[in-house]
């Protein structure tokens, strides 16, 4: 059937939400981008006069689409080459969706999207719904067509598996650019020392390329063996500036709501560091290198305002 305008209306007054749904569900822009034009085509050829909820419909839609697509991804992911990381998101992007308490910054951050990767599709999609927006567990059932106790039982377990992470410190803005610029000036004063009373001892670091750009699959494990791995990969080398297309300039920012380091070069963005951070310290560097994951953040850098530039050039 044919939408009229306010049906078209409805629907774009509901994607911010619908995008920032998907986005926690698949890790991804472009997939979440994808099951949102899934939803509209659905949402189009449906008799929308005879949806009593749109908004309910449509997140029913849309979560189911993302459950099928968890799945396949699972199965295409055992064949990505290296490790996998979610897509980072710069500050402001409207994909990350509310941000009013601290649960749903919390959901949303780069830490807790890697920990929602251990996760059942279906255990991710109740933890999201609920802890992000706080959906009622009988909603989340009827979304699922699941029991309302069967909810419950499942976020419960999801909710443990998440806490089962180490306890993040959450951070305001000014708080994180000072943290990237201690690490950036560890980072680059060519010894570990600077770098280990920064980490944890438990400290790990791990990047993704996607087979398009060299990054360790395997973590490296342990302050000094970060530390040792992050002062060459921040050490400056023509064979690395002829490899991006320049000299990257370094700075700080926020991803997802935490600390990070942006790696620019002409405008382009090569790099995003995130950084996981506990009250003992730095317990997770991780870089996501992997250009099919850095476009929409390009897009979002050549909006942002860069404060006052660069913090470092490589």
């Amino acid at each position: 059937m044919a939408l009229i305008m306010s049906d078209v209306d409805r629907f774009e007054a509901a994607r911010p939400r619908l995008e920032a749904i998907a986005y926690r569900l698949l890790g991804s822009s472009g997939e979440a981008e994808d099951a949102v034009q899934e939803t509209f085509l659905r949402w189009q050829a449906a008799d929308v006069d005879r949806i009593e909820v749109p908004e309910a419909w449509l997140t029913k839609v849309l979560t189911n689409l993302c459950l099928n697509q968890l799945t396949s991804a699972r199965a295409r992911r055992e064949t990505y080459v290296g490790r996998w990381l979610p897509e980072p998101l710069l500050a402001g992007d409207t994909m990350l969706g509310p941000a009013d308490t601290a649960e749903q910054r919390e959901s949303v951050s780069y830490a807790v999207l890697v920990l929602l990767e251990r996760l059942s599709p279906k255990e991710r999609a109740v933890y999201v719904l609920r802890e992000a927006f706080d959906y009622p567990h009988r909603e989340i059932a009827e979304i699922l067509d699941i029991t309302e106790a069967a909810g419950q039982q499942i976020y419960h377990r999801a909710k443990k598996h998440v806490a089962g992470g180490k306890a993040r410190t959450e951070v305001d803005e000014a708080a994180a650019r000072r943290i990237v610029e201690e690490f950036l000036a560890a980072a680059t004063s060519g010894r570990t020392e600077p770098l280990v009373r920064l980490l944890t001892q438990d400290a790990v670091s791990v990047g993704d390329g996607g087979g398009k750009i060299p990054a360790r699959a395997k973590a490296f494990e342990g302050a000094k063996a970060v530390a040792t791995f992050l002062r060459g990969l921040f050490k400056p080398s023509d064979a690395k500036r002829k490899y991006i297309g320049g000299a990257p300039d370094m700075y700080a920012t926020t991803a997802n709501g935490g600390p990070a380091v942006v790696a620019v070069v002409d405008g382009r963005v090569v790099g995003i560091t995130c950084l996981e951070v506990t009250a003992e310290g730095i317990v997770a560097v991780r870089s996501q290198v992997n250009p099919d994951k850095l476009v929409r953040a390009t897009r979002q850098w050549a909006a942002m305002d860069h404060g006052e530039g660069p913090l470092h050039t490589l």
